[in-house]
């Protein structure tokens, strides 16, 4: 399982750069760049929405990838020691990416 830090602070799963939802998912089955992928998994909060996470936050988590063109996808696992996921104002899952893409 690769270690993950998470800049996308808008995310209900985001506790302190780490995720608390146990296993994500990175989109872009296309993908050529880092830019032309995504976390399938963010969940923007809401006022009515929980406020922070829902789970025990966790640096390792398991990482299901799409990006078939990405050199650490193995089998659509991410097979990277560490990963990040960066979008520090997002507000939706295409405002996410996955920063550790490589083709």
């Amino acid at each position: 399982m690769p270690s993950l830090v998470c800049s996308a602070q808008s995310c209900v799963y985001n506790n302190g750069m780490y995720c608390s939802k146990g296993d994500i998912k990175v989109g872009g089955d296309n993908a050529e760049t880092s830019e032309e992928t995504c976390c399938t998994s963010f969940r923007a909060r809401t006022s009515e929405g929980a406020k922070s996470s829902m789970g025990t936050p966790s640096q390792k988590i398991e990482v299901a990838c799409e990006a078939c063109e990405c050199m650490y996808n193995k089998d659509c696992v991410c097979d990277a020691d560490k990963i990040g996921i960066s979008g520090a104002s997002a507000c939706k899952c295409e405002q996410t990416e996955c920063s550790t893409f490589q083709k």
